[in-house]
């Protein structure tokens, strides 16, 4: 595993992913975040382009995902007008990569990460959000990982689920199928 020291700047992802397969990215800024998140996704994908990376998981925000009713919560009455834009700067973020060319996929906790939520050894995968859920970042972690060993991403954005207690395997890839 590599980190890259600026992610807007293409050298520096080159660097970073060069001989690898796949790249998991999660960055975030609260400071001006559609020129930051716009920057970061030009930067990662011409980075990962140059060195013919060509796929992606990227770590996204549940308030992009729809809820059962079809609308983002970032476009609902009542969201925070103070997390707004870096819901936008997100949501920018999706549509460069979107029209990269690349494989991808982007995952979010279907809600947030529980603090004190522990593991439950698995999780599911929702295209709808559920901003009461909460999600151990063990189990978050064992999604994207999952995601990234897919040779068939989705190319949307997926939302992470813990599995309920009777189920203690991934929901995605091998032979954790439920």
């Amino acid at each position: 595993m590599k980190t890259c020291s600026d992610i807007t700047d293409p050298e520096a992802v080159a660097r970073a992913v060069s001989g690898h397969d796949v790249a998991i990215a999660a960055v975030a800024s609260v400071a001006a975040p559609k020129n930051f998140f716009g920057a970061a996704t030009d930067g990662l994908v011409t980075g990962l382009h140059n060195v013919g990376v060509t796929r992606l998981v990227w770590v996204s925000i549940a308030s992009l995902l729809p809820d059962a009713s079809g609308v983002p919560a970032v476009d609902a009455d009542g969201f925070p007008a103070e997390y707004r834009p870096f819901s936008l700067g997100h949501r920018l973020a999706l549509e460069v990569i979107g029209a990269s060319g690349l494989q991808w996929a982007a995952a979010s906790p279907a809600g947030d990460f529980g603090p004190d939520t522990s593991s439950v050894g698995g999780y599911a995968l929702t295209e709808v959000g559920d901003l009461a859920s909460r999600i151990s970042r063990a189990d978050h972690a064992r999604a994207l990982v999952d995601l990234a060993e897919r040779s068939d991403l989705p190319r949307e954005h997926v939302g992470v689920l813990p599995l309920a207690p009777v189920g203690k395997a991934s929901t995605v890839n091998g032979e954790g199928h439920r």
